[in-house]
């Protein structure tokens, strides 16, 4: 979880410009409960700001009645603004004339009374230039935002607020690429921010604490890569970028053509990307980058971490209890396991959970046990990965993988690539052409297949007092066992590995069926997509006129002074 920090490039200060002769007339004191934050990141590289500030106003103070709220920049629409107090319209939008640059709203006879409390919401449909490049090395550019929500004048606010904070980032970003930013202000909450995707499979990252001060400037940031916006509107500055040509005048020719290239590609795209998302079963906070490797996963952790397909994580973990004797397939069609009792003192916690699921012979069952083993691995594997990076684990037991098929290809001789695959073939089985290069490893020279193998083939079955493996049901396959020494049978290399592989392909399609049906059940308890429980809405105000600032640049502070007018 790389935990990095936007820059300082850029200080604005919003001064409200407060006349004495007022402010000694007015009394404003109130508390803010409640303040929800939400920043949205969009596909074209604009800013969505919703606010929602609930104030409760002290009986002796005077009523609230207008609230100005600072903009990141002058680069926004005031057509897109929209304001409820309590759900009642706000009466007039403006632009401030205190505070600049921002906007200022007109609660009206919805006014909130002394000893009285209201909600307001505040809507920003569109700010431009808020996004600048980070400043952190990475493998692409990336583009960074910083972001600092309202406050209020410490004389004015009192008591704590329960404090949440949300970027929701553009569409498109995988679970491995973005970045949060530490927040600043003695943040009294956690600086890792809890992760989910919103409906529309966003990656949205949320900060909560429920003792936070609304005089405090909290700041906030998070980075993706620029390919996801268009390049021109990240900027160095807050400054708007000069546009010489107008899309209006090109928008009566294009109008058509694209609401039938988008509905056409949107149905397409939706499609995917909702099969996609059933398979996503990794929470997204394990892509919030920590620093160094986790060490010491076994493959089939390994394997869940790298979100590998399901129907191979459960062939690998059947292929583990059989090397392990824990286990022994009786019948491939219908698929039966025979579970030893006591189990070995060896197997991993979701090993042993496995062997129970086979306990039942109802196939709907013992999906769900497995469901459960899964559900089981992920969290386990999302607490061990806390603190450590994902994308640098993933690198290292990938390395590992190429490492075993290096060491399996390199032997010469089948007794020694029999005994070297027998070791590392967990490991192998990480790699996505697992299959194919299953089968181009070994090609057609004769190798002995694994001690344990007659526990997965039910043609072989071990014979003689000492245990082992006989070939008495495979007359091609010498055999020169006595007293239960035996050969290890000895197959052509290219048949022992499509035997391996479909096999393990027959025995996920039995236990998992459909993949996706399968995973998606998985996904809804792992990682599901979150219905929208955080307030898409914030604000800020004060008593009579107080001043609030808001501040979205590529690392840039916002100081803003509070008080009545």
């Amino acid at each position: 979880m790389h935990r990095i920090r936007g820059g300082l490039l850029l200080l604005i200060a919003l001064i409200l410009l407060v006349s004495p002769s007022t402010a000694l007339a007015q009394n404003y004191s109130f508390e803010v409960p409640v303040q929800n934050v939400s920043v949205f990141v969009n596909s074209d590289g604009t800013l969505s700001l919703d606010y929602a500030i609930t104030f409760a106003n002290e009986p002796n103070a005077d009523p609230i009645d207008i609230v100005d709220v600072g903009m990141p920049n002058y680069d926004y629409e005031l057509y897109s603004i929209s304001a409820t107090i309590d759900g009642a319209p706000v009466d007039r939008i403006a632009d401030s004339e205190y505070v600049s640059p921002g906007v200022e709203f007109h609660l009206g006879s919805n006014a909130i009374r002394p000893g009285q409390s209201g909600t307001l919401r505040v809507q920003v449909g569109v700010v431009r230039n808020a996004l600048g490049p980070g400043s952190q090395e990475e493998a692409e550019p990336y583009a960074s935002l910083v972001f600092t929500p309202s406050w209020f004048d410490s004389s004015l606010v009192r008591g704590k607020t329960n404090y949440t904070f949300s970027i929701i980032l553009p569409p498109g970003v995988e679970p491995e690429q973005p970045r949060y930013h530490t927040p600043s202000g003695n943040w009294p909450g956690a600086d890792e921010p809890a992760s989910s995707y919103d409906d529309q499979n966003r990656v949205v990252y949320t900060w909560t604490a429920d003792n936070a001060d609304a005089s405090t400037i909290y700041e906030f940031g998070a980075s993706f890569p620029m390919a996801l916006v268009p390049a021109e509107v990240v900027v160095a500055t807050e400054t708007p970028n000069s546009r010489s040509i107008s899309i209006d005048t090109l928008f009566p020719f294009l109008c058509f053509g694209l609401i039938t290239a988008f509905i056409v590609w949107g149905g397409i795209a939706g499609a995917k990307a909702a099969e996609k998302r059933k398979l996503q079963y990794m929470p997204p906070k394990i892509a919030v980058e920590g620093h160094g490797i986790k060490r010491g996963l076994t493959a089939v952790e390994a394997a869940i971490l790298m979100e590998q397909p399901l129907d191979k994580v459960m062939s690998m973990i059947l292929f583990s209890v059989l090397k392990k004797g824990a286990a022994t397939v009786v019948t491939r069609e219908p698929l039966k396991l025979e579970v030893v009792s006591p189990l070995p003192e060896n197997l991993q916690p979701y090993e042993v959970d496995f062997c129970k699921a086979f306990e039942t012979e109802d196939k709907a069952a013992r999906r769900r046990e497995l469901q459960s083993v899964t559900v089981g691995l992920v969290k386990s594997i999302s607490e061990k990965m806390k603190g450590f990076s994902r994308k640098e684990t993933i690198a290292y037991y990938t390395a590992i993988m190429e490492k075993a098929w290096a060491q399996v290809t390199a032997a010469d001789t089948p007794e020694v690539k029999s005994e070297t695959y027998e070791q590392v073939m967990e490991w192998t089985m990480l790699d996505k052409e697992w299959s194919g290069r299953t089968q181009q490893s070994f090609g057609p020279q004769p190798v002995f297949v694994p001690t344990w193998w007659w526990r997965f083939d039910p043609a072989m079955r071990p014979s003689g007092g000492g245990g082992g493996m006989a070939a008495a049901s495979l007359p091609s396959m010498p055999s020169t066992s006595q007293g239960g020494s035996i050969n290890l049978p000895k197959l052509p290399g290219s048949d022992f590995a499509a035997s391996m592989v479909n096999g393990a392909q027959e025995f996920s399609a039995s236990v998992v069926g459909n993949l996706t049906s399968f995973t998606d059940t998985i996904t809804n308890k792992t990682n599901p997509v979150p219905k929208t429980t955080y307030t898409r809405s914030g604000g800020s105000g004060g008593g009579g006129r107080s001043c609030a600032c808001a501040c979205a640049c590529a690392g840039c502070a916002c100081a803003c002074a509070g008080g009545g007018r």
